[in-house]
């Protein structure tokens, strides 16, 4: 499967995942953020953005096809950014792959598996009739019968494309659907990695939770984690300049030791 990926800047190579239903576009504050220092490889997962879709959905399946795109580009070792599922998905090869993986920055997720938190966006999508739209705006419409928030709508509608005269959501909605209890679980509780890791935390969320931290320590014993106020689970989207120093931070201070 050829992934579809984007590069800009210059230096050590930093990979971009983004979460669930989203594209490398979502992490595009943080790449700008960030290119002036390192080179970006910003990345559409499978099934997601401009990436092919696949039958199946595993962290195992999502995780190798990111390692043969650094084969592929040359990359022997580089710092990996995930958020949310992408940030499952970092988390993942740096678990099978540790001596690839310099540094590994997760965004808002824990090694747990979590309960349903996307019922009404599943329901929201599948509401959209997409044979009869007409436009953007009527989608969102349709959406709102089951999703209240304006910013998740907002967020889906920028995967709605229409291409050779008919609708369609970048993302393969339907694999999503059926594979969603494998996106929420955690298969891998018997490894760790034991390279420099940092978790960030939006203050709103609840997707890192005090609850979660010796798990984390028993998988990721050289973790540290960060918190930004006022912020919920797109947290680098909300704060692009405060998540940009933190990431920052934490790279120059694990260089200088």
């Amino acid at each position: 499967m050829n992934l579809n990926y984007q590069i800009s800047g210059q230096g050590q190579p930093l990979v971009l995942l983004h979460g669930l239903f989203g594209s490398l576009e979502n992490l595009g504050g943080i790449r700008r953020e960030l290119e002036d220092q390192y080179q970006i490889i910003a990345v559409d997962l499978p099934d997601h953005g401009r990436s092919a879709h696949s039958q199946t959905f595993s962290y195992q399946a999502y995780s190798d096809q990111i390692l043969a795109l650094c084969k592929q580009l040359g990359l022997e070792q580089v710092i990996l950014l995930g958020h949310s599922m992408g940030g499952k998905v970092a988390m993942t090869i740096a678990l099978h792959h540790p001596a690839l993986v310099s540094r590994l920055i997760v965004a808002d997720i824990a090694p747990v598996a979590y309960n349903d938190r996307h019922s009404q966006v599943f329901a929201g999508l599948n509401a959209v009739n997409l044979p009869n739209l007409t436009d953007r705006r009527q989608a969102d419409a349709q959406m709102a019968t089951h999703i209240n928030e304006a910013g998740v709508r907002q967020f889906l509608l920028k995967s709605l494309t229409y291409e050779q005269d008919t609708w369609q959501w970048r993302f393969n909605l339907a694999l999503l659907q059926q594979c969603y209890g494998d996106i929420i679980d955690w298969p891998f509780k018997g490894l760790s990695y034991n390279g420099p890791t940092l978790f960030i935390k939006g203050g709103r969320s609840d997707y890192l939770q005090a609850a979660y931290r010796d798990t984390i320590a028993a998988q990721f014993p050289s973790s540290q984690g960060r918190i930004i106020a006022d912020v919920g689970h797109w947290l680098h989207a909300e704060k692009p300049a405060a998540f940009g120093k933190i990431v920052r931070d934490f790279i120059r201070t694990d260089e200088t030791h």
